[in-house]
């Protein structure tokens, strides 16, 4: 009768072979010869033993874990990056294990010193940390991919080419007539955040000199883009059109517009940036940034590079689609 918690050991008895042996053919070594093999093969099959996961990990030095370590965890941007990565990771036989570092230099360098032992490589999102604070924070040694990371030339990186995402947004607005656009700007200190917001003023003074850039400063949140909202009404300040740094705060405008019983698209057009599965569903013009192939694409080539299969690191910009909807253009 076969066993039900059979060691290597019990293995090792069975086949009449050092433990040593057996544990050569269960990690899949080449040095090993086709009747050894067959006879441990056998004698797992008799004992019907299953390897242990996390006694292997040791023995081999791998954990089988990626460590992911992001600015936040809430909202539909960071559900959708989780799940590309997740769909890469799990099709590679590993699994992510999640942290966030907020907006705190200290807090990110505790975040990934904790990963240290227990990943085998490691994927950063930090977009809120100057380069000097992200070069101290990062773990020597790890097979590291940064995402929307500034600085830090020593390991691959991708970023969205947030420039050229807010000019094909405003040449859009333009072209749908609308001139005095407003900017909702993100976070203060983030790289995105701060690349749109400059973005925003460069193409406004480019192909429409004569209309105010206005930058509206908000934080990436639906409340806050809707209470400007609410001011900008309350004052009397002429605008058609509203560009978010992010679907949320574009959301957030939308709710605030429709509850005033302004008129979208008709008399303001609302638009956003990331194209996450809300904005879809609610119609919402965007830029889209396909967030889950990117968490996919940034997993697959850490995955690359722990298993020694990656080119040298490169930096890659990730050109954002505009998206047309319902928000900016009225239907036929």
């Amino acid at each position: 009768m076969a066993k039900t918690s059979a060691t290597i050991r019990d293995v090792a008895r069975a086949a009449e072979l050092s433990v040593a042996s057996v544990s050569r053919v269960l990690n899949g070594k080449d040095n090993v010869h086709p009747d050894t093999r067959e006879r441990v093969l056998e004698a797992v099959r008799a004992l019907g033993y299953t390897p242990n996961a996390a006694a292997r990990s040791l023995s081999t030095a791998r954990t089988h874990a990626l460590g992911v370590v992001l600015p936040d965890l809430h909202g539909e941007f960071f559900s959708e990056l989780m799940r590309g990565i997740d769909r890469a990771a799990s099709a590679h036989g590993y699994f992510p294990l999640l942290s966030s570092m907020h907006a705190d230099g200290v807090l990110a360098g505790q975040a990934m010193a904790a990963m240290r032992g227990r990943v085998d490589g490691l994927l950063v999102m930090a977009p809120q940390l100057d380069a000097a604070d992200l070069a101290a924070a990062l773990p020597t040694g790890l097979p590291t991919v940064l995402v929307n990371c500034q600085g830090e030339d020593r390991h691959h990186a991708f970023r969205v080419d947030n420039r050229a995402g807010v000019r094909l947004m405003v040449e859009h607005l333009l072209a749908c007539g609308r001139r005095n656009i407003v900017h909702i700007a993100g976070i203060e200190d983030n790289l995105d955040a701060s690349e749109r917001r400059d973005a925003f003023s460069e193409v406004m003074a480019e192909l429409a000199p004569d209309q105010p850039a206005r930058i509206l400063q908000g934080d990436f949140q639906e409340a806050t883009a809707g209470r400007l909202v609410q001011e900008l009404l309350a004052d009397d300040v002429p605008f058609d059109a509203i560009f978010a740094a992010n679907d949320m705060m574009a959301l957030g405008a939308l709710q605030a517009l429709r509850e005033a019983g302004i008129d979208v698209p008709g008399r303001v057009a609302v638009a956003g940036f990331d194209d996450v599965p809300l904005a879809r569903f609610l119609s919402l013009s965007t830029m889209r940034v396909d967030i889950d192939g990117l968490g996919a694409r940034a997993t697959e080539r850490l995955i690359e590079e722990m298993e020694g299969r990656a080119d040298a690191p490169a930096f890659e910009r990730l050109t954002p689609g505009l998206m047309a909807r319902g928000t900016t253009q009225a239907s036929n």
